[in-house]
């Protein structure tokens, strides 16, 4: 009866009685009836897991699009940033918003440095009832700091700037590439992206032990962003560092990156945890992010790099490059690329006198002798400039390196092939030749570097751009068949992408992408898994789901759950671009009935979007009424069920442009605010909205802009404090509430 009652069959005593009369009559079952009826539940189970198997795989989908089309805005927004930088006098206030994103901190020499990051003045208060530390560090330092963390205390600013300073003095010490080799008596564990998941590092250790000379590891990259923990997590893998320099190994991820964590929210978590010294904590993580190892090597076979490799990929290039210049992955540092064009401002400067001579006509100069050739209405430069002298290259240009450096040596008065004439040849000198290969070689670095960040396998064969996240490419299997036999590797172990297993093979086995962030789009949404490595050099994988709710759901309840989160992210989206669905759909309603097709439907929404969704089989989640195959779309966009915040504060036009570049905006007050206070000045927010619609090249008025400024500063004191405006203007979607049943 317990056994019954276990697999939910809710016996009772009438039940029993007649089960006992069927004994005494030896009823059964003809066994050709008991087999179809075993097939029919057989078959009926199978769709009803592969139709699950499809919601997840949808459910994933708007997922990682949305993901994926966030980081193409970030890149899209930082070459227009580096555009403006280009582009405008030194003196121009737009230039001026922006350029501290720009500096290189190695200006500062390093004795100057320890003396900014003195922690010796600043005080700990008798209060004071987080985790002390000593250095040089103990193991019992560490494992008190880790369960402070637990207990969620937070380490005191003085110990965080002196944990932070020790740990930049030893990365300056180590490789561009770490070796470790296994023995008999222990592995190695592979961790991949934590993305601020303080629980899952936690869990690792708890399953796996914490780090020491008999457990050593491998961090790969992306520690912070999109979660709340981001700054925890660095602080227990450097403690582990500067302790067991010889057991613990941290790569560099894209993330690791002080313009990305402008947008994903580690520079507002420090700043919301360290308020009084967070400005000096995060000058300091992003020197440090520099000096991070960028690949490890186990036992000369296998190779762990954070995002992947290319069909350019070499070892020895990323052995002798010095890491440290490349302060953000999204640009080619600075300093020898200055020599250039110090140069080629000369010779713009010459042409330009000697066309003012012919013409009569002279032109404005900055400071700086960039010439100024557009202004913050004008989205683009005059076509009489030429955009490859000025422009950076694009992170999508993945091929382009060649023709830039040859655009550059022909701009600069250099040969551009072997065959360049002899007044070229004479116009070269030792020094243009050492300018030409200070050129290649940083174009080359930078490739590598992006490359190695940014890059995710494919199923084809090649090596393509990888326009889907903006930046690095998609390299194939016969790729890493090359790159694998020319440097003797057996193995690619790399992270970079969320999985729902919290792992997954490709290449022929060849290439293992790790993920250790579990429930990272949503609670449910996947595993995370690291890896156990020993001499074998045969991958053992771990797999865990941090949390408890999450372990007890059914794959029903589990799939409802993050399908419900996904759609809710998605008709944000939808709502956001009412406009411009409106004009596609209208292009298929030629006679304004407000009707169309279900099928043009589905291709006017990916024109707008272009997610690459299954947008036929989501229209089902997505559309609740139609009549004979046609969609009323103005009724439709009121089943959305998204509330418009604040609706009458201010005009329209600017409100939907809010919520279609809610993030672009707010990575856009990050940069203004240079005091990193959380509150900007009506001037700031005027000229950030003058930024985000050149960048979109879209007029907004002064009015409109007055207005919503005027909406949301409530006690009137003239500013206005970011935090509050990015959370009055999010969109909410009124059907969510909160539900562990689908």
């Amino acid at each position: 009866m317990a056994a019954h009652k276990a697999m939910g069959c809710g016996i009772t005593k009438s039940n029993q009685l007649q089960l006992k009369k069927c004994d005494r009559g030896h009823l059964s079952v003809p066994a050709s009836t008991a087999m179809r009826a075993a097939l029919l539940i057989q078959r009926w189970y199978r769709q009803y897991v592969a139709r699950l198997e499809m919601r997840r795989r949808c459910t994933w989908n708007i997922f990682q699009s949305i993901e994926y089309a966030g980081e193409q805005d970030q890149i899209k927004l930082y070459n227009f940033f580096a555009y403006l930088m280009d582009h405008f006098t030194p003196a121009s206030s737009e230039r001026n918003l922006i350029s501290h994103i720009f500096r290189e901190n190695d200006l500062l020499r390093d004795i100057e440095w320890e003396r900014y990051f003195n922690y010796k003045s600043i005080e700990i208060p008798e209060d004071y009832c987080g985790p002390y530390l000593t250095f040089p560090l103990t193991a019992s330092n560490v494992t008190e700091l880790v369960e402070a963390f637990r207990n969620k205390q937070q380490l005191h600013s003085r110990y965080v700037l002196q944990l932070l300073g020790e740990t930049w003095k030893l990365l300056r010490l180590l490789p561009n590439i770490n070796h470790v080799s296994t023995c008999h008596t222990k592995e190695i564990t592979i961790c991949g992206d934590l993305h601020g998941h303080l629980e899952d590092l936690l869990l690792v250790f708890y399953k796996n032990g914490l780090p020491s000379m008999e457990t050593p590891y491998v961090f790969n990259g992306d520690y912070v962003d999109r979660g709340k923990n981001s700054i925890e997590i660095l602080l227990i893998l450097f403690a582990f560092l500067l302790l067991y320099p010889n057991d613990v190994h941290l790569n560099r991820g894209n993330h690791e990156d002080h313009i990305v964590n402008l947008r994903y929210g580690f520079t507002k978590e420090v700043l919301g945890k360290y308020r009084l010294h967070g400005k000096k904590i995060l000058k300091l993580l992003q020197k440090i992010f520099s000096w991070l190892p960028l690949a490890t090597v186990i036992d000369q076979k296998v190779l762990i790099v954070h995002g992947g490799i290319s069909d350019t990929f070499d070892l020895k290039i990323i052995a002798k490059m010095d890491r440290h210049r490349y302060v953000s992955s999204l640009k080619p540092p600075k300093s020898r690329r200055l020599l250039l064009k110090s140069k080629l401002s000369d010779q713009e400067s010459d042409t330009e006198e000697a066309g003012a001579e012919d013409s009569g006509s002279s032109s404005t100069r900055g400071g700086g002798g960039i010439r100024r050739t557009c202004s913050m209405t004008h989205s683009s430069p005059s076509s009489g400039v030429d955009r490859s002298l000025l422009q950076r290259r694009s992170l999508q240009s993945h091929s382009s390196v060649d023709d830039e450096l040859q655009e550059r040596r022909r701009q600069a008065g250099l040969g551009v092939s072997p065959s360049h004439s002899d007044d070229q040849q004479s116009y070269c000198s030792d020094k243009d030749a050492e300018l030409t290969e200070a050129v290649e070689a940083d174009a080359e670095e930078w490739k590598q570097i992006v490359d190695l960040l940014w890059s995710d396998p494919m199923s084809m064969e090649g090596c393509v751009p990888n326009e889907v996240r903006g930046g690095g490419c998609y390299w194939g299997p016969d790729v890493t068949e090359e790159v694998l036999n020319r440097h003797s590797l057996q193995l690619l172990i790399r992270s970079h992408e969320c999985k729902q297993e919290g792992y997954e093979f490709c290449h022929n086995r060849k290439v293992l992408t790790i993920f250790s962030a579990s429930n990272y789009y949503e609670e449910g949404s996947n595993r995370g898994a690291y890896i156990r490595l020993g001499p074998d050099l045969v991958p053992h994988l771990i797999q865990y789901q941090a949390t408890r709710t999450t372990r007890d759901l059914t794959l029903r309840q589990s799939v409802g759950r993050t399908e419900r989160s996904a759609l809710r992210a998605l008709r944000e989206q939808l709502f956001a671009h009412k406009s411009d669905l409106i004009s596609a759909f209208q292009k298929y309603d030629p006679d304004n009935t407000g009707w169309i097709s279900l099928k043009d439907w589905a291709v006017a929404m990916e024109t707008v979007f272009h997610l690459a969704l299954p947008w036929r089989v989501l229209r089902s989640q997505l559309v609740s009424t139609t009549k004979d195959g046609m969609l009323d779309y103005q009724s439709w966009f009121k089943e959305l069920a998204i509330m418009e915040p604040n609706k009458e504060l201010a005009h329209t036009n600017v409100l939907e442009t809010l919520y279609k570049h809610h993030s672009n905006l707010e990575t856009i007050f990050r940069v203004i605010d240079t005091d990193n206070s959380g509150f900007i000045s009506f001037e700031e927010f005027r000229q950030t909205w003058k930024l985000l619609s050149s960048h979109l090249k879209m007029e907004i008025s002064d009015e409109a802009i007055v207005d919503l400024a005027h909406s949301i500063d409530f006690n009137h004191d003239g500013s206005i404090d970011i935090n509050e405006f990015m959370e009055a203007f999010r969109l909410v979607d009124s059907t969510h509430h909160d539900m562990a049943t689908a």
